[in-house]
């Protein structure tokens, strides 16, 4: 039997920290769903204008992205002009705690 035979392939289908970093991985996604989570309910513009540096792209694609994985939610107002806003959904809200433990290491590490 080969050594290679012993490991078992890590991939998105069975490890959780992957999954989960698929879903949440990349420079912007946590620092919106920091963002709404201080905030409750925000704008497109709102969130653009409180993440220096986010490009209207990278805010679109991620929103898209947490929301298509149940984690933010956007509602559409019809109206003129239109308004849409963004919120945490229940699922995000549970990432809550584990955003808290982030940012205070985070803010730790900053000033040292």
């Amino acid at each position: 039997m080969l050594e290679d035979e012993h490991f078992e392939v890590i991939n998105n289908r069975n490890c959780v920290m992957i999954y989960a970093m698929d879903i949440l991985g990349g420079k912007w996604r946590l620092p919106i769903l920091w963002k709404l989570y201080q905030n409750k309910t925000m704008r497109y513009n709102e969130l653009k204008r409180s993440l220096v540096g986010i490009t209207n792209i990278m805010l679109t694609r991620s929103l898209q992205s947490l929301e298509e994985n149940g984690l933010v939610n956007r509602v559409e107002f019809s109206q003129i002009p239109p308004r849409v806003e963004y919120s945490l959904t229940d699922s995000g809200l549970e990432l809550v705690p584990a955003l808290e433990v982030i940012y205070n290491w985070g803010q730790d590490k900053i000033s040292t």
